[in-house]
């Protein structure tokens, strides 16, 4: 019984701690992007060459391009892409 004397401050200091750890993360913006890190992964970090003029139009791009851009969110509007 005289355990509880040091384990109930104990867990309150425990607590405590996990609750100015949460309050740091927060402030220090850990939780901004949750989902730029996973779509962030899935393309590679490489500039795409320019484009030449006869590709300037939508009708020149191949299926791995289009299929490329319906992965990224092309289509959907509310799909975010990070630069």
């Amino acid at each position: 019984m005289e355990i509880l004397y040091l384990l109930i401050p104990l867990s309150l200091v425990f607590v405590a701690l996990a609750v100015a750890l949460f309050f740091w993360a927060v402030k220090s913006g850990q939780f901004e992007d949750l989902e730029g890190p996973a779509y962030r992964i899935l393309f590679d970090d490489e500039p795409r060459p320019p484009p030449t003029p006869d590709e300037s139009d939508r009708g020149a791009h191949g299926p791995d391009d289009e299929a490329a851009e319906h992965a990224a969110g092309g289509d959907e509007p509310s799909a975010r892409r990070d630069p």
